[in-house]
């Protein structure tokens, strides 16, 4: 058996794979593993809005307190909020019940450390460790069992947070595609806090439909909806917002990697961004190492992965990085990506600057070629074959282009991105690294 712990906690098809039963036994290794590093501190736990979520929640929470440490319920929230009132209310860990931009099938358990950061892999690997053997851990009784108290009015500090953050949106019209997801009431009623006139989008509480055909992994709806209310912009959270990708008045498409950008030109002129340095993944488009050099700043690659780019951020003393797919990270403002943040700060800046497409020409984009590849086995990339075929492409791109082939850290997929000046010869290289992972045989 694998790590039962991917890059973005323990993920998969519920009741399938994520059953109440490893929930339980999830929720009891990780009181015990906190509980023997001296934690008696109540745990967070949060949801998205997935039908699956009660499911889980409650298994995961019967584990908790059968190891006998309390557990408050924050309800149907942000990944981010779980991450920031974790350390607001000094709880051992917080926990977030979400599968993310994953279907609507899929769900996940991911473990916030009492500093809103994830856990370190060596907890995570201690956890597992206890998970097949959860039964022989301790079972206190009477006063010692561990009770569940309802806390979700605490959310509203998040929510103040991130008002704090913001400037004066009047005069500012917003769509917000909520994905039907943790943002679809959350967001919309902050954005209002700050003056916006906010349009609702996918904003119900309706885990039936959680990322189908909108939020942040399908823009066609919000950019329809941007169309119809002139000089609107438009914001698109992921089923659990931690991340944010935006429309602006064009109806073209603001990246992450635009954000990035553009929080660094900000930060820069403010003399607020440490060793003018800004950390990115190696999915990050070129046009956005060229407008980063071009300032004056530098630019660092991580792998896939926000945790990588916590990860590295936190060793170089950086504040700020991110994710093309819209995961940005402020230290300053929170531990992860934040979607909700993100958008506060950037539509404050669009506020100011007269439009939010003013300020996503600060980077040019370069095209890019995404393509996902199903498999069976992910280790079919280290073939000779696969192996070759990239090698070729990479040849026949003359040094003129990037070409990354990945395995997906939560799907059965392999991605592929392809990155250079001739749209039509970068289709043609991603097909045919494509169809060679295909014919590859299974390892």
């Amino acid at each position: 058996m694998g790590r039962l712990f991917g890059t973005d906690g323990v993920r998969g098809v519920a009741n399938e794979f994520l059953t109440p039963e490893l929930a339980f036994a999830l929720g009891r290794a990780g009181a015990s593993v906190l509980a023997a590093h001296g934690e008696r501190r109540p745990l967070l736990v949060g949801r998205d809005t997935r039908l699956s979520g009660p499911m889980l929640e409650n298994a995961l929470c019967a584990g908790v307190c059968s190891i006998g440490l309390d557990v408050w319920k924050l309800g149907i929230v942000p990944t981010p909020a779980v991450a920031f009132l974790t350390r607001r209310l000094e709880a051992a860990a917080g926990v977030m019940i979400s599968a993310s931009h994953n279907p609507i099938e899929d769900n996940g358990i991911k473990f916030f450390a009492a500093d809103g950061c994830k856990l370190p892999d060596t907890l995570e690997d201690e956890i597992a460790g206890h998970v097949e053997a959860h039964h022989e851990l301790p079972r206190p009784t009477g006063k010692l069992v561990g009770t569940i108290v309802d806390r979700t009015r605490d959310v509203a500090a998040y929510a103040d947070h991130c008002v704090a953050l913001g400037g004066d949106l009047s005069g500012l019209t917003v769509v917000v595609d909520g994905a039907y997801g943790a943002a679809y009431d959350l967001a919309p009623r902050i954005l209002r806090r700050l003056g916006a006139r906010v349009i609702r989008l996918h904003c119900k509480d309706d885990g039936s439909r959680i990322n189908v055909r909108c939020g942040a992994t399908d823009l066609a709806s919000l950019r329809r909806a941007v169309a119809r209310h002139p000089n609107s912009v438009g914001v698109a959270f992921d089923g659990d917002a931690d991340r944010a990708l935006f429309v602006d008045e064009g109806g073209d498409i603001v990246t992450g990697d635009h954000v990035l950008a553009i929080w660094a030109k900000e930060l820069l002129d403010m003399g607020e961004l440490p060793h003018k340095t800004i950390v990115a993944t190696v999915m990050s488009n070129l046009g956005l190492e060229l407008a980063i050099a071009a300032m004056g700043a530098t630019l660092v690659r991580t792998a896939v992965g926000d945790r990588y780019v916590l990860e590295a951020m936190q060793r170089g003393g950086f504040r700020v990085g991110g994710e093309q797919s819209g995961h940005i990270i402020d230290l300053e403002a929170n531990t992860t990506g934040d979607g909700i943040a993100t958008a506060v700060r950037l539509l404050s800046l669009a506020a100011k600057a007269g439009a939010l497409r003013a300020l996503r020409e600060r980077m040019q984009t370069y095209p890019q070629i995404l393509v996902n590849v199903r498999v069976d086995d992910k280790r079919c990339v280290e073939g000779d074959g696969v192996r070759d075929a990239i090698a070729a492409a990479e040849r026949s791109m003359r040094g003129k282009g990037r070409i990354l082939v990945r395995p997906s850290g939560t799907e059965p997929l392999i991605r592929i991105m392809i990155e250079g000046q001739d749209e039509t010869e970068m289709r043609t290289i991603a097909q045919s690294i494509a169809d060679r992972i295909v014919a590859a045989p299974q390892l």
